[in-house]
């Protein structure tokens, strides 16, 4: 794989990940959706289905690392780390472009969502809704573009995305790579979404399961740039987590890999 398939694959299966991803989180927190209120399984479930689709397309370009703590593993295992710079920044920007992506395709929603005085409140009804949405910390949209704790305990926060990085990150390394061991490969996509499926309803109660930098912190930069009314803050100081979790989550699978099946 050259450094110019690497990159392109990265970006344009990283961003379908987030467009699904985010999409199916939009459908279920927007108002206006039509799959309001569809719940925690239609969220499990988007993300895995997003996964699977991401990969397939992806794969044949770049071996759909698509998360840069997966990235990170596979340069630990093969002891190779000269494309990590390449697959890292195609994941970033490709999580960019999907959710803008997921803002365009949900634009009325969002305005919808942002202007309803029982989201964000009237001029004359300062709700405890209205005051989320001033507060720097998150804002009442951000769910749909990033991940957030239900209950704010670092270690608690840190150690749940370690754990769930390390299930998702050993899955693909004993089951789920190609034949050069450089990449997911076509029965590994299937059995990787459905890992991802069991994250998302067994571990990611806590803090909605980023397992995955790239998925947090494009998507929350993004929201912080958008012109979106009364969208409040992107939680910046709870930012760190989903990216250190992670890329600690696929050191550690690394090198229980490497220990006990290599």
């Amino acid at each position: 794989m050259s450094s110019s398939d690497i990159f392109i694959g990265e970006t344009i299966g990283t961003a379908v990940l987030i467009l699904l991803g985010g999409g199916v989180c939009a459908a279920v927190t927007l108002k206006a959706s039509k799959a309001r209120a569809a719940g925690w399984l239609a969220i499990a479930f988007g993300w895995g289905f997003a996964v699977m689709t991401a990969v397939y397309i992806s794969a044949p370009l770049s071996g759909a690392h698509l998360n840069p703590a997966v990235t990170l593993a596979l340069a630990i295992k093969n002891d190779d780390y000269s494309n990590l710079a390449t697959y890292w920044g195609g994941q970033l920007l490709g999580a960019m472009i999907g959710a803008v992506l997921v803002w365009v395709a949900y634009y009325g929603q969002f305005l919808a969502h942002l202007t309803d005085s029982e989201i964000v409140g009237g001029p004359e009804e300062r709700t405890a809704k209205a005051v989320e949405a001033e507060e720097p910390g998150a804002g009442p949209v951000l769910g749909v573009f990033s991940t957030g704790p239900e209950i704010r305990n670092v270690v608690q926060n840190l150690a749940t995305e370690i754990i769930g990085t390390v299930v998702l990150v050993l899955a693909i390394l004993t089951q789920g790579l190609n034949n050069n061991g450089d990449g997911l490969g076509v029965l590994g996509a299937l059995i990787t979404s459905f890992v991802v499926v069991s994250i998302g309803l067994s571990l990611g109660g806590p803090t909605g399961y980023a397992i995955n930098p790239a998925r947090d912190l494009g998507p929350r930069i993004v929201h912080a740039l958008l012109p979106l009314p009364n969208k409040g803050g992107s939680d910046w100081s709870y930012a760190w987590i989903p990216v250190a979790g992670p890329l600690i989550g696929g050191a550690i699978a690394a090198g229980i890999y490497n220990v006990a099946f290599a």
